[in-house]
């Protein structure tokens, strides 16, 4: 039996029931694979069905407005997605009429559309014989052969790609046709023999259907492969938030307009420092700022101890300072309409406790 044989038979025994596995239709599966870049399918799935409920069709999530749009994203990270995602919905209704291109090539072409989601829309909605290529697929294919390709090279995607279309099954054929044996079905079972059975750290090896032929496992390698080097350092930021109440408890946000993480996400007055300081800094820079014109009254520190959010090349420390002022807060907005704006999750979370 051939590698892809053992691999189609093993995922449909053990396959999730995943809703974006039972269409064709390309809205849902691009839907789902913009939402599962860097997510986990566990944390993904509430927010796919949230927004197919809130944007039934493209149309719906093109007409939105991005701040609802943000909103609903809210917590998944990586807001560019959500941005792109709404960019690429408005092109989709108003330039192709609502109607998704039907290969790779032209997939390739929309906004936020790289060449793993170009791939998973043209297998999965066209049955085109495209590999799909996510770290799953790298590290099943670096084990089962023993490659030891540096998979963050810049090539190593091409190289991978070509060895996944060199096994996968090239019937194309559809509807009443459609065989056990194609792309689509070949590309979703790789990635969840990934993700299910040849994880990252300590798989299940006596229990595999590739026990007797991964070179890997022969070679006693299995925990050294797939190669990767080493990310970029690590930038250490230190935010400092400011939280401001008047009488009637209005308090005061803004916009990240400029590019970077949270663009177009909402936050509270923020003051950057070059590490974490205490109460005697942050209140003798608050006042040398111009974020508001009223008078403080007393400042206090909301967590004693940074909050630490990391990104993936970015971690944050983060404190919230609150402070009570006299008079009104220009253009203050209430407790109520502040749960209304998309923020970064570490904020919202903030709020939610308060």
């Amino acid at each position: 039996m051939i590698f892809h044989n053992f691999l189609i038979k093993w995922y449909l025994e053990n396959k999730r029931d995943l809703p974006w596995r039972n269409t064709t239709n390309p809205y849902h599966i691009w839907l789902s694979e913009i939402m599962l870049q860097q997510t986990r399918v566990a944390q993904g799935m509430p927010y796919f069905f949230s927004f197919m409920e809130a944007f039934p069709t493209v149309f719906d999530l093109a007409n939105a407005d991005e701040e609802k749009v943000l909103k609903l994203w809210q917590g998944l990270g990586y807001y560019s997605r959500a941005r792109n995602l709404h960019k690429t919905a408005q092109y989709i209704a108003t330039e192709l009429n609502g109607v998704f291109p039907d290969n790779y090539k032209d997939l390739l072409q929309l906004k936020g559309v790289g060449e793993y989601t170009a791939a998973a829309i043209a297998s999965f909605s066209y049955n085109e014989a495209v590999p799909v290529v996510d770290g799953n697929v790298f590290r099943v294919l670096s084990r089962y052969f023993d490659v030891e390709t540096d998979i963050a090279q810049t090539s190593a995607k091409k190289e991978f790609a070509a060895l996944a279309f060199e096994l996968m099954p090239k019937d194309t054929r559809g509807g009443a046709e459609l065989s056990e044996a194609n792309p689509t079905i070949f590309n979703q079972a790789i990635m969840e023999f990934g993700a299910l059975q040849c994880v990252p750290k300590n798989p299940d090896c006596g229990n595999c259907v590739f026990n007797d032929s991964c070179a890997a496992l022969q070679k006693k390698k299995v925990d050294q492969l797939p190669v990767k080097s080493k990310k970029l350092k690590v930038r250490n930021r230190y935010f400092n938030y400011l939280m401001l109440s008047d009488a009637e408890e209005n308090t005061l946000i803004q916009k990240r307009t400029a590019k970077g993480i949270w663009h177009n996400l909402y936050e509270f007055p923020l003051i950057e420092t070059l590490q974490e300081e205490d109460f005697e800094f942050v209140s003798n820079a608050v006042q040398q700022e111009s974020f508001f014109t009223n008078p403080i009254i007393s400042m206090q520190a909301c967590n004693e101890k940074s909050i630490v959010h990391k990104l993936s090349h970015q971690h944050l420390h983060i404190k919230f300072w609150k402070l009570n002022v006299k008079g009104v807060v220009e253009n203050g907005i209430t407790k109520e309409q502040l749960r209304q704006y998309p923020f970064p999750i570490v904020i919202h979370n903030f709020i939610e406790s308060e």
